[in-house]
């Protein structure tokens, strides 16, 4: 079974999480309330409830969502209008780089409390400017390889392919390349101001209302 957008469900059930739910919570308060944009199965807001946090979990798909033990709503991110706001917003999964991420953006910043914090996992600069054809490694029991790599300006299209229990799946994305000041405009652009990055690898940052 496959989301809209060609995501394998049964996969998703496969991949563990990978420290993402430690990140959020080194960046937020004890007990913070955090909005799961893009949940998927809930391989992070289940780490996230298990540290204490309430979560309230995002998924266009019903059956992503019949896999997540949190809050559920099924929305598109772009759409969602809950009429209240949370301590913390996760934007994980690179989804700030879609080639046209602001309708996202958009949606964080008005969920976000006065004083709360948005946590977001991107692609930096260096990954765009590096990753090769074969790129990848393993997730738990999940082989995870890039194939097909191609550029074209600040967008770059591949295919990721991923291998567990002799079956295969395969998935196509576009990613834009944002360089900090791209990304901090776009960050302005939605109400919000980069605040400073929660990895050594900068591959996540925390930004705040403006």
């Amino acid at each position: 079974m496959t989301t809209a957008d060609g995501c394998s469900v049964e996969l998703y059930t496969l991949l563990p999480p990978a420290g993402e739910a430690e990140i959020v919570h080194a960046a937020v308060p004890a007990g913070a309330a955090v909005l799961d944009l893009g949940c998927g199965t809930g391989r992070v807001a289940h780490g996230l409830m298990a540290l204490g946090h309430p979560v309230t979990a995002v998924d266009d798909s019903p059956e992503m969502l019949a896999h997540v033990r949190a809050e559920r709503v099924c929305s598109r991110i772009e759409d969602l209008r809950l009429d209240r706001r949370f301590d913390a917003v996760l934007l994980a999964s690179h989804l700030i780089n879609a080639p046209d991420s602001a309708p996202v953006l958009a949606a964080v910043a008005r969920h976000l409390a006065p004083g709360g914090r948005a946590i977001v996992e991107w692609h930096p600069p260096a990954w765009f400017d590096t990753v090769e054809d074969g790129a990848g490694g393993v997730l738990g029991e999940v082989g995870i390889r890039l194939s097909g790599i191609a550029r074209d300006a600040d967008l770059l299209e591949a295919t990721v392919r991923y291998t567990a229990h002799g079956r295969s799946w395969a998935q196509s994305f576009t990613a834009r390349r944002l360089d900090q000041p791209q990304l901090e405009a776009l960050l302005a652009g939605a109400g919000l101001v980069f605040d400073r990055f929660l990895t050594p690898t900068a591959t996540w940052f925390s930004a705040s209302s403006d």
